[in-house]
């Protein structure tokens, strides 16, 4: 049954006369009596019993009146949900995101999608680093991503999401601890801890453009696969320094990193403002917080770095010394 012959099957069947019902649709008797044949061949059973006085509905047809109202109210709802559709109003969004880095940004959009979007249904992806994550989002197996990136390619729309300080994070027992604020020098014989580099991978780059511009290279010792491991590692380096071991919480509570974070301006890449910064990205289409450790943050300041840089709605990437510094 389509729905021309659903509508005129419902017609009769309201009406109970082939005069009335045809004028209701507007179409003369012959074709609406040819309809109603047409429906009964294709479903092999009698509708309708007619007489020269009157015509009544058959057991048959009794119960054909409630799916065939269900049709005719489908049919007329489908032109406003394809435009809901287009709208975006409906259907599902596959997010992708970095992991804790970015859990308050995740939130606040889902929040906002619920109640401005609420017939959209959202599908997360987490674990998906800015590079990684850029490349599903380009074969079409995300439809949004959160990320930082100083480029991107032309058929990717994005919009910046968050603006951030990028930190480096020290033990309370380092020497900088107490420290106001950091310059490139200070920092210039610490080994660091970071995450995965590679092609990409925005933070990385800032960390090495802060060392072009304060003059000495960063010595990496070890990669962390994220940033609580990172923080963590800075912490037990600061550990074995002094000798100490962890003990375990007789709870089995999770001990808190004891390290604080120093601020220190973005090595802004060449790209200018606004790059490199949390950024949603898709394709075709509030300041962050701060993790409470045991510590104090101080700003480092590098010559002729100027900050903060602005980031794509995407993951934090960080590198950390291990002696006590973690860089984010």
């Amino acid at each position: 049954m389509d729905v021309h012959h659903a509508r005129a099957f419902l017609a009769l069947a309201d009406e109970l006369h082939f005069g009335r019902a045809a004028a209701r649709l507007h179409i003369a008797q012959p074709p609406l009596s040819r309809l109603i044949r047409q429906l009964e061949d294709e479903l092999e059973a009698p509708l309708f019993e007619r007489s020269t006085r009157a015509v009544s509905l058959t057991p048959q047809g009794e119960a054909l009146v409630e799916p065939a109202r269900e049709l005719v109210m489908l049919s007329q709802r489908m032109k406003e949900i394809v435009r809901q559709a287009g709208a975006g109003e409906t259907g599902r969004v596959r997010l992708g995101f970095a992991g804790a880095s970015v859990n308050h940004l995740v939130a606040q959009l889902a929040r906002a999608l619920r109640r401005e979007r609420p017939g959209l249904a959202v599908e997360l992806h987490s674990a998906q680093l800015s590079r990684p994550g850029l490349e599903r989002l380009l074969d079409g197996s995300l439809d949004v991503l959160i990320g930082r990136w100083d480029f991107l390619p032309a058929d990717v729309d994005s919009r910046v999401i968050a603006r951030e300080q990028l930190l480096v994070a020290v033990p309370t027992s380092h020497r900088l601890a107490q420290r106001r604020e950091l310059t490139a020098a200070d920092v210039a014989d610490e080994p660091w801890i970071v995450l995965p580099g590679g092609s990409g991978a925005t933070l990385s780059d800032r960390l090495h453009l802060l060392g072009q511009r304060g003059r000495f290279v960063p010595r990496i010792v070890q990669t962390a696969p994220d940033s609580a491991t990172e923080l963590l590692l800075v912490d037990r380096a600061a550990a074995r320094r002094r000798g100490g071991r962890d003990r375990p919480d007789p709870l089995g509570r999770a001990r808190q990193p004891a390290c604080g974070r120093r601020q220190l301006p973005a090595a802004r890449g060449r790209s200018g403002r606004g790059r490199g910064a949390p950024r949603v990205a898709a394709r075709g289409i509030g300041p962050r917080r701060r993790r409470r450790h045991r510590g104090v943050a101080r700003r480092l300041q590098p010559p002729g770095v100027t900050a903060p840089t602005p980031s794509h709605a995407s993951t934090r990437s960080r590198s950390a010394s291990s002696s006590g510094g973690a860089w984010e």
